[in-house]
């Protein structure tokens, strides 16, 4: 367990785990040495000079005192540690998803990354700060006191320690037998999760198609497959509930008779008896709270086991010495990507001279999103190259090709924060006039002076406060403040009323000057800015060349103008 949270977690975060572990270790096993003058204390009181039992009595409470002084300082070491290990898992797992390709994030990803980034790091941290120490003391506690019982009496001390590997074995078979149940408790609660978020997400359509209640039975159907997947987890726990309480009462009752037998024989003073029949029964507490503790580590560890193979899933590589390229051309050369088992680009060769506007026409699924990306390095290609200025966009770092790219997307999504604090997430450091005039230049000083809050105005989680024009504005006005020299658009015009269409169309107008840029449209007025056209379908180009030259042509662009037309 420890070894997997120091694997997850890294390499820097061991020395302070290691040094909480052995404090609680230490704090355990004082505990049970304590208890040990218990039978001094006790053959005292109840011998012929009882007054002697005083030293005895200070003595247990000395060694109680400084337990409960190990106990706090070992807690207080615990909490802070946990604390400390939870901060860095949410840096390391954010930091890592950052750089994981953007196929990673398939649609089933979102339940089981909600799932882990939330309750799941919680529980998974939580070990150090909650579970650790209880574990420890259920352990180190009783066997510390078993190895007491060993030295006053080696015969009731053996049949005490019969019942420790008992233990172990239950321990280690209700994990194995556990494992499975609880696999499928995760698994279903993270599909239960994803139909959580889809069902809220999707509430404007099933609305509007009168299809809520069948939806709403599709999410039942997910949480009723999770109370059975947790049912069976604790009925598969069970066996060793029952085999754990058995054993504790078992090994008390063999004491008992066994104590009994050796001192009705005069083999044993009745006082000691009595006494490892006390410590005994302070056995048993911890060892029945193995069960629960067992559990919660069982569940924490399957978190850590998933939490794990998300960390150990690679990103894309970064050179080991990166290129930083001179110029703003861009080539795509035999390049093939496919999705799953379908081949969405296949030999593709195309080249942007810098400076130039390229505008990407076809059909819904001809890959021309995919361009975009792979630009981007969103993904990286299965055959070919991709290059910027000549360089391929595996030989760049991340950071320096993407701060040499501006993208707006037709799905524009803004954080809960205000415009001011959206528009800066394209340059940070950007002072305030840069900020303003970025946001004039985007048309979208007109929107912010109509908001209650102006500038400070909150824009909602997602931008759910603003419309998809307005949004559309903000992500103009956050790519300009870029200010970068290559421009990529998709489709940003394609769901918008004339009047913000119009707003957007100026404001793209003035990202697109003097920059390389490519676009995916669909709309003749957006197309007609282009310097260059390329119809795209099956995988490649079927056409190329300006707007005029495609409609004297007379082929496939031409026919789709002549759709939208009609």
């Amino acid at each position: 367990m420890i070894r997997m949270l120091l694997r997850v977690l890294g390499p820097e975060y061991a020395p302070p785990v290691r040094r909480t572990v052995a404090l609680m270790t230490t704090t355990a096993i004082v505990e049970g040495l304590s208890y040990a003058l218990l039978v001094p204390l006790l053959q005292a009181l109840f011998g012929s000079t009882p007054g002697d039992a005083w030293a005895w009595l200070i003595a247990f409470g000395a060694a109680v005192a400084v337990f409960a002084i190990l106990r706090y300082r070992s807690d207080l070491s615990g909490f802070r540690v946990g604390t400390t290990l939870l901060r860095g898992m949410y840096h390391r797992l954010g930091d890592h998803l950052a750089r994981l390709p953007i196929g990673w994030y398939s649609t089933n990803r979102v339940g089981e990354v909600s799932a882990l980034a939330g309750p799941g790091v919680l529980r998974a941290m939580s070990v150090i700060a909650h579970l650790l120490a209880p574990f420890i003391s259920a352990c180190a506690t009783p066997l510390t006191i078993v190895f007491v019982i060993l030295f006053f009496d080696w015969r009731l001390g053996s049949a005490a320690l019969i019942a420790v590997p008992v233990v172990a074995a239950i321990q280690v078979w209700t994990g194995r037998s556990t494992a499975a149940a609880d696999e499928e408790g995760a698994e279903r609660g993270n599909e239960a999760t994803g139909r959580v978020i889809e069902y809220l997400q999707a509430q404007p359509v099933l609305r509007a198609g009168g299809r809520t209640t069948e939806r709403f039975r599709l999410l039942d159907d997910s949480l009723r497959e999770l109370q059975r997947a947790n049912r069976r987890s604790t009925l598969s726990a069970l066996p060793g509930v029952v085999g754990l309480t058995f054993t504790v009462q078992a090994m008390f009752t063999v004491l008992l008779v066994l104590g009994a037998f050796l001192a009705l024989g005069g083999q044993v003073g009745t006082v000691e008896v009595l006494t490892i029949l006390v410590l005994a029964a302070r056995c048993a507490d911890p060892l029945l709270s193995l069960t629960d503790i067992g559990g919660k580590l069982r569940g924490a560890r399957s978190v850590l086991a998933r939490l794990d193979t998300v960390l150990r899933t690679e990103p894309l590589p970064e050179p080991l010495e990166p290129v930083r390229p001179e110029r703003h051309d861009l080539e795509f050369d035999a390049t093939v990507f496919a999705h799953g088992d379908r081949r969405v680009l296949d030999g593709l060769t195309l080249s942007v001279h810098e400076g130039q506007r390229l505008a990407v026409v076809g059909p819904s699924g001809a890959g021309k999103s995919t361009l975009l990306r792979l630009l981007a390095r969103f993904h990286d290609v299965d055959a070919g190259a991709v290059r910027v200025g000549g360089i391929d966009v595996r030989a760049i770092s991340t950071e320096d090709l993407m701060s040499r790219i501006a993208i707006v997307f037709q799905d524009v999504y803004l954080f809960d924060g205000t415009i001011e604090e959206n528009i800066r997430l394209g340059r940070p450091d950007a002072d305030d006039a840069a900020v303003r005039a970025a946001a004039t230049a985007a048309r979208l000083d007109e929107v912010i002076e109509r908001l209650p809050g102006g500038w400070s105005a909150n824009v909602g989680e997602g931008g759910a406060l603003l419309s998809g024009g307005e949004r559309q504005r903000v992500s103009i006005a956050r790519a300009l403040l870029k200010d970068a020299p290559i421009v990529l658009l998709d489709e940003v015009t394609s769901a918008l009323d004339p009047v913000n269409e119009a707003a957007v169309h100026e404001g793209i107008e003035r990202l697109m000057a003097g920059r390389t840029v490519v676009m995916v449209a669909h709309r003749l007025r957006t197309v007609r800015r282009a310097d260059r056209v390329v119809f795209l379908d099956d995988g490649g180009i079927v056409e190329d060349g300006t707007h005029e030259e495609l409609v004297r042509l007379g082929g496939r662009y031409a026919g789709f103008l002549d759709l939208q037309i009609a």
